[in-house]
């Protein structure tokens, strides 16, 4: 078995306890067992979405729920803000597109985060804007945005609050009901330290009269035949889930509340401080604002005269650490450690010895014990 160890913004390392949770007999999706495990898993995840919404639960990558989203609200020429700062508000666009809705582009700078004040100037702008597309922490550009500050505003509108919390549930922090959040949604194999395969999505009651007044424009996501499964006797999705990766979900949530969602927030808040500190030590420049920096996946530049492949190449194969590279015009210029999901201060250690070990062998004169020191002193 491959041993590396994933600093990735996804997948995430998964805790033997999930693993063997995911291991167990496979029941009957039609049986009150199943009824039962599905309703225990939801409800703790609108305890973890933190609102007092039904959620439910698709067996699909995070892009299945981004996608539910937009396609249940979204009626042909539907004027939709989408908030475009990277490659996943770039994908919230393109699938307003392929449901026939009428895309605005709120375009910011890779690197930066859209502020309340641009969302309140967009829709004072436009009127017939129906929904607004927030992604809320990017993981293509290591940034954050103040989902909260944000919800103050789309309270005043009649607009629906449409938030992509993938790789920020269970690290961040996301309110659903107090930042007055619409539609929410979220993946298993980010900061809730899941396999990938499970999305969650809960919606306002202002998001069901949405639902409910367009025809729907998709089969297998159809969010009304989840309402409809989810309520029944017994609760069951409207198509056969994965009902394996649901228990492994169900352990990760339980894993969740048993840390406490502050300390585990804390935690990765904390992460996210070594990671940035013992970049800068080894000499590295961070690529976004540090002010607007996510608290689950830094973006580094590439140092000069260093391709991704010497880079993440050499931690990969010669240390066994995987780190994620750049997306789109950022490909080759920037590299990503993920520290979300079960990190702690080991790992970071490995991964700063193994990347002052990787510098070292491609010519730069760096002090081998200078990001770990860094990633020591952030944790004392």
């Amino acid at each position: 078995m491959d041993e590396t160890l994933l600093m990735l913004p996804g997948p995430t390392n998964v805790a033997p306890r999930v693993l063997n949770a995911i291991a167990k007999n496979v029941v009957n999706h039609r049986s009150a067992i199943f009824g039962e495990i599905y309703t225990e898993t939801t409800e703790l995840m609108s305890k973890l979405f933190k609102t007092e919404n039904n959620s439910y639960l698709i067996t699909g990558s995070g892009t299945a729920a981004m996608e539910a989203a937009i396609a249940n609200v979204t009626a042909k020429d539907d004027e939709i803000l989408n908030v475009i700062g990277g490659k996943f508000g770039e994908r919230l666009r393109d699938i307003t597109k392929a449901h026939g809705g009428k895309v605005n582009e709120l375009n910011i700078e890779w690197g930066t985060a859209v502020t309340a004040q641009q969302i309140k100037d967009a829709l004072d702008e436009n009127e017939n804007i129906k929904a607004v597309s927030v992604v809320h922490n990017e993981t293509s550009t290591g940034v954050a945005t103040d989902i909260k500050a944000i919800g103050k505003v789309m309270d005043n509108y009649d607009a629906l609050y449409i938030v992509d919390t993938v790789s920020s549930l269970g690290g961040d922090y996301v309110d659903v009901d107090k930042y007055k959040i619409d539609i929410c949604f979220t993946g298993s194999q980010k900061c809730l330290a899941a396999p990938p395969g499970m999305a969650a999505i809960t919606l306002s009651d202002d998001a069901w009269k949405v639902v409910d007044s367009v025809d729907s424009n998709t089969y297998y996501l159809d969010l009304k035949k989840y309402r409809k499964s989810g309520a029944g006797t017994p609760p069951e999705t409207p198509y056969t889930p994965s009902v394996t990766l649901i228990y492994g979900i169900y352990e990760a949530l339980k894993m969740i509340e048993e840390e406490g969602l502050d300390k585990r927030i804390v935690r990765h808040e904390t992460a996210a401080k070594a990671t940035r500190e013992a970049a800068k030590a080894l000499g590295l420049e961070l690529f976004p604002q540090e002010e607007v920096s996510s608290t689950t996946v830094t973006a580094i530049k590439m140092p000069k005269g260093v391709s991704d492949s010497d880079l993440r190449g050499t931690m990969r194969n010669d240390y066994k650490v995987e780190l994620a590279g750049g997306q789109d015009h950022l490909k080759g210029n920037i590299f990503r450690i993920g520290h979300m999901g079960n990190i702690t201060y080991k790992q970071l250690a490995i991964t700063f010895s193994s990347l002052a070990m990787t510098l070292k062998r491609l010519g730069f004169d760096v002090d081998l014990g200078a990001g770990v020191c860094a990633v020591n002193d952030t944790y004392m």
